[in-house]
């Protein structure tokens, strides 16, 4: 099996093109390391739905140049078999390391089979690439990324022509036909031949994200803006002085791309200690706001001042912001679908539907929710916003970002914050208190375990909340295809557990709903949301064996 192993890395390292993953295998090969060689040849990266995401180094279990190519070729061979011959694929990247890399080796790839490429002129959101799509007329779009993943991570996500990203049968049929590649030898790569795009793709975008502010609304929120090391700090800086906000107060330390992501130990404004340097700057300017993205530029995180948190800004839940955007575009007379997935809050549902507006749950993921019919407004609680879905059919964190300055400004000119709308929000409809239950696990099985466990012995009662329905959502139901997940309606509550698709996690998004009779009711009915929650999730850990 040892010699098995070796000879299985010295295939894969003779047709290697890159001279760092040549040299990393060569080394692991020479000292006999057949612990790490066995890790990365237990397999291969599988593409599903998020494309391929994955830690950076050679061998097929990892994201290297090899497998982008093999990647980049099944696709091909997928548009061709579609019937897209001589199509147009367009291909973003961000500033991760390779990047740039895998974008002009995925160019090559789609010129050599007989398509057209296209690459963006620089490291630029996935917003961006997911406009350009369709600006352009393309037949499917690349964007090179691993988001907010660790920083030895990179990712391929793949959009067909409708500006969305892939879903089945597509992902299956493209796996299928990576897998269908021979020796990479035999895979044509030119040198040369591609477009490579002006600026004139980014103008374009920029001159789309006005559309998404209504003319004449106040643009006077000040904002600190973090771009968490990533690529978003000229887009928005530019979106903003298009539009008339004032200029952003940059985080400084995080405002250039960086694929080291030295100030943060995962650049996810979600996670412990990332916003820390944000509400550093905020305390030392005062804005009205804290925006920040992600590293691609496709997530908004929003804080604002609260004098009842400790240091004075508090970050809002993605639910938070989700409920304030329907409620502002509601307040402009929006007309359309509002979408969600099962994970976010039911708040949105109960918006909607006092505002005469059609409203759909879908599977986690802007795959989904930019496929609903007649979709005006879409969201997901891990700070995703699509709020111009006939410019860019997935999440935006940059026109996200103006439309919570424009409700902010309009806000502030009657003397109004956005946490006073939220308490609005809980008077009209409940308040609705959202938590999640995250593990990050080194071993997969964890996650498979736990989800085992419960569908064996399923909690009869959470919180001493009784569990009145469980659905095993690998079933699929009357609305939903099968995925591997649990959802759990409870008196007041609602819970739903599933692996995450993107990370080594096991995610359970925890939501209850407790009655306000007036505004002198909402902080006990905040301590008792807490409190509730609080209780989920400690019963949910013991049921799962987390």
């Amino acid at each position: 099996m040892q010699h098995d192993l070796i000879a299985q890395a010295r295939t894969w390292l003779a047709e290697d093109p890159d001279p760092e993953t040549r040299d990393e295998l060569g080394a692991l090969i020479a000292a006999g390391d057949t612990q790490e060689l066995a890790a990365r040849f237990a397999g291969t990266l599988q593409f599903g739905t998020a494309g391929l995401r994955g830690e950076l180094g050679a061998g097929p279990m990892r994201m290297n140049r090899s497998v982008v190519i093999r990647a980049a070729a099944g696709l091909a061979a997928y548009l061709k078999a579609q019937g897209e011959e001589g199509g147009l694929v367009v291909i973003g990247y961000d500033a991760r390391y390779k990047s740039e890399d895998f974008a002009r080796d995925t160019a090559a790839v789609m010129l050599g089979a007989g398509l057209r490429a296209a690459v963006l002129p620089r490291p630029l959101p996935t917003p961006v690439l997911a406009y350009a799509i369709r600006h352009l007329g393309a037949v499917a779009g690349v964007e090179v990324t691993a988001s907010h993943n660790p920083p030895r991570d990179n990712g391929y996500k793949v959009y067909l022509g409708d500006g969305s990203q892939i879903v089945p049968p597509a992902d299956g049929e493209i796996a299928a036909a990576i897998a269908a590649v021979g020796p990479l030898d035999g895979v044509a790569r030119p040198e040369d031949g591609w477009q490579t795009l002006g600026e004139e793709v980014l103008d374009a975008y920029l001159a789309r994200t006005d559309a998404v502010l209504d003319a004449g609304s106040p643009r006077t929120a000040r904002i600190v803006y973090t771009a968490m090391h990533g690529v978003g700090t000229s887009v928005l800086t530019a979106a903003f002085d298009r539009a008339g906000f004032p200029a952003p107060v940059l985080v400084a330390e995080q405002a250039e791309p960086d694929p080291a992501f030295p100030t943060v130990a995962f650049p996810n404004p979600e996670e412990p200690g990332a916003m820390d340097l944000a509400f550093a700057t905020a305390r030392r300017s005062a804005p009205d706001l804290i925006i920040a993205n992600d590293p691609d530029a496709d997530r908004c995180a929003v804080a604002v001042p609260d004098t009842a948190t400790e240091g004075g800004w508090r970050m809002l839940r993605g639910d938070e912001v989700g409920a304030l955007l329907a409620a502002h575009l509601v307040e402009r007379g929006a007309s359309g679908v509002f979408a969600e997935s099962i994970v976010s809050s039911s708040l949105l549902g109960r918006i909607a539907e006092k505002a005469g507006l059609g409203y759909e749950e879908t599977l986690t993921g802007f795959k989904w929710i930019a496929r609903v019919d007649g979709l005006r407004y879409g969201y997901e609680e891990a700070l995703g916003y699509c709020v111009d879905p006939e410019g860019v059919r997935d999440k935006d964190g940059i026109t996200a970002a103006l439309l919570v300055a424009e409700l902010a400004s309009v806000l502030k000119e009657q003397g109004r914050t956005l946490l006073d709308l939220l308490d609005d929000l809980a008077l009209t409809h409940g308040l609705h208190a959202t938590d999640q239950l995250s593990v990050r696990v080194e071993d997969l099985s964890v996650i498979a375990d736990a989800m085992a466990r419960l569908r064996e012995q399923p909690p009869t009662a959470l919180a001493g909340l009784a569990v009145t329905s469980a659905e095993d959502l690998s079933q699929g139901t009357d609305k939903l295809p099968p995925t591997d997940g649990l959802r759990y309606h409870l008196e007041g509550a609602r819970v739903i557990v599933r692996p995450s698709g993107t990370e080594p996690k096991l995610k359970c998004y925890l939501e209850v709903v407790v009655p306000v009779a007036d505004a002198a009711g909402l902080p006990a009915a905040r301590a008792r949301g807490a409190e509730l929650l609080a209780g989920i999730k400690r019963d949910l850990a013991a049921a799962a064996g987390i």
